[in-house]
């Protein structure tokens, strides 16, 4: 019996599906656990097992085309059976949701773009992918082909730089490489033309208009701006020969400088400058011996201070912002001004687990840092404190079961936070090696989405560049973020004396939509005693 396949739900922000590669054509015997395919979802190119055992009779899309979550994406039944029934009921299902939306408007952007016939141009645009969840656009690292080549389905085409990592991209088709979207270095937004590929003498101009035109809705007119006939400013020259323009000194900040520096009247300087702008030359030729002064001749006129010339040069490079510093400025910008920041700061004796530590690493088969042990004492106390452990959704807010911590790691262009999963099952050898290895990934811009997605509690630590304390900025959809500093050691009062000891502050964020003081205040507690006494975080 005929069955429908529909598009699963491969992320949690996933709502469409494009088809990289169908491994199975209609014909083809298909079994339970086989390949079908090969999907391109919003954050990774995954492949797609069949569920089902029999012949492929339908595929719901050609590759290079989308397929919307629940869609039909194929139907797999007995050899030659009709399924016409069963793919009619599921497309007026589909329709009854919106589809006469959707139709209506394209209708309306039909209207507005002029018709290009594309069909007998055999050519294909590639659109910029959209290669990670926070992803708008991304700039070419590197192309690994130029104009003219030919290019093979599968082949490595370019590196793409996103908000994450530079991640490389494969073509979808063979031909020749007829258009490149970008130059090395410059962005493309998503779903805009990265490249066109296609045979070597295909109308591919053509192809590009018809997509933008079919992009922007129709070609806009191009408004001339009006001449204007404004004449410059009139230079008024005053009478001592400086120039003005409506009353204001014409001269440059350093000669205005220089002249105030030296004692000099820069009114009565001349200027040589564009409309008698005065500059550091005309102030550096300036002798004030020539000129009379303006004061009694028996009045004490102190002898200016003449200071020594610094030769200096100006100088400053515009370094292009990153798409990881893009996307941090965006979504650090939203958190900040959106969620309503607090801030709870605790100061903990460090002294039993610095001794701990040092027993630990005697025997431990890995190095293990403090990093590594407030990483496992914070998801212990999520778990004694499961109101800390929370995601603001906007219109709910989402309690979470599972642990996964996100460890903020400073790379070259900004900052990745990588997630240590389930963080309060595993041992500190274990967070230990598995910190240690994202740090690397992230270095190297090797991290995948898995590596970087699902956090439900953030911890950021500078304790190791002496950062005593500081408060750090959300991470969404994150509730709270741990900001850690230094251990230092101190005079501490212990049994009503003062003694040396080791101490650490620690200051949390929270996001007062969805965690109040109290609860805040009760996590910090229980953080607190477990690393006062570090034995207890291994029970």
């Amino acid at each position: 019996m005929a069955e429908i396949v529909r598009m699963p739900k491969m992320s949690d922000t996933m709502t469409e599906g494009v088809i990289a590669k169908w491994h199975k054509k209609v014909g083809d015997t298909v079994k339970s656990n086989d390949l079908m395919a090969e999907i391109e979802t919003d954050k990774a190119t995954m492949d797609y097992e069949s569920f089902n055992t029999g012949t492929v009779l339908y595929l719901g899309a050609k590759e290079g085309e989308a397929v919307q979550v629940n869609a039909v994406l194929a139907i797999v039944g007995n050899k030659g059976e009709d399924y016409s029934a069963l793919l009619a009921g599921a497309q007026t299902t589909a329709a009854a949701g919106g589809k006469a939306e959707t139709k209506q408007e394209a209708a309306v952007a039909v209207a507005e773009a002029p018709a290009v016939d594309t069909s007998g141009i055999k050519a294909e645009i590639a659109l910029m992918p959209k290669m990670s969840d926070t992803m708008t656009e991304g700039v070419i690292a590197k192309w690994h082909k130029k104009v003219g080549d030919a290019v093979k389905s599968g082949e490595l085409m370019a590196e793409i730089e996103t908000d994450k990592a530079t991640m490389d991209y494969e073509s979808y088709s063979s031909g020749t490489l007829l258009y490149i979207g970008a130059k090395e270095k410059e962005s493309i937004q998503i779903n805009d033309v990265l490249a066109i590929v296609g045979e070597k003498n295909a109308d591919w101009q053509t192809l590009l208009k018809a997509h933008q035109a079919k992009s922007s809705g129709g070609a806009k007119p191009v408004v001339a701006a009006p001449a204007t006939s404004a004449a410059p400013p009139t230079l008024v020259s005053s009478s001592n020969g400086s120039a003005s323009t409506n009353g204001r000194l014409k001269a440059s900040p350093l000669a205005k400088k220089m002249a105030k520096d030296l004692g000099y009247d820069i009114n009565r300087i001349q200027g040589s400058g564009d409309q008698g702008r005065i500059t550091k030359h005309d102030v550096e030729s300036y002798k004030p011996s020539t000129t009379p002064s303006a004061k009694p001749s028996d009045a004490k006129t102190p002898s200016p201070i003449m200071l020594p010339q610094v030769v200096g040069q100006e100088s400053f490079e515009d370094v292009p912002v990153s798409q990881m510093r893009k996307t941090i400025a965006k979504r650090l910008a939203e958190s900040k001004f959106t969620a309503p920041h607090f801030y709870l700061t605790m100061e903990i004796n460090m002294d039993k687990a610095v001794e701990a530590r040092k027993s630990m690493n005697e025997i431990a088969p890995v190095k293990i840092s403090f990093n590594d042990m407030v990483i496992k004492a914070v998801a212990a106390a999520l778990r004694q404190n499961p109101d800390v452990n929370v995601s603001w959704l906007g219109d709910k807010i989402r309690r979470n079961s599972h642990i996964h911590i996100g460890v903020a790691v400073a790379v070259k262009d900004g900052l990745l936070v990588p997630v240590v999963r389930f963080a309060d099952n595993k041992s500190l050898s274990h967070i230990a090696v598995e910190v240690k290895d994202l740090a690397q990934k992230a270095h190297d811009k090797k991290l995948q989405p898995s590596d970087w997605e699902g956090s439900t509690f953030t911890i950021s630590n500078l304790g190791m560049f002496g950062i005593e304390d500081f408060t750090a900025i959300i991470n969404p959809p994150d509730a709270c973020i741990l900001a850690i500093g230094g251990i230092k050691e101190t005079a501490i009062v212990k049994n009503g004396q003062l003694v040396p000891g080791n101490v650490m502050k620690v200051t949390m964020s929270c996001d007062h939509r969805a965690v109040d003081g109290a609860v805040g205040s009760a996590f910090l507690k229980t953080l607190k005693g477990l690393l006062e006494d570090p034995v207890r975080i291994l029970i």
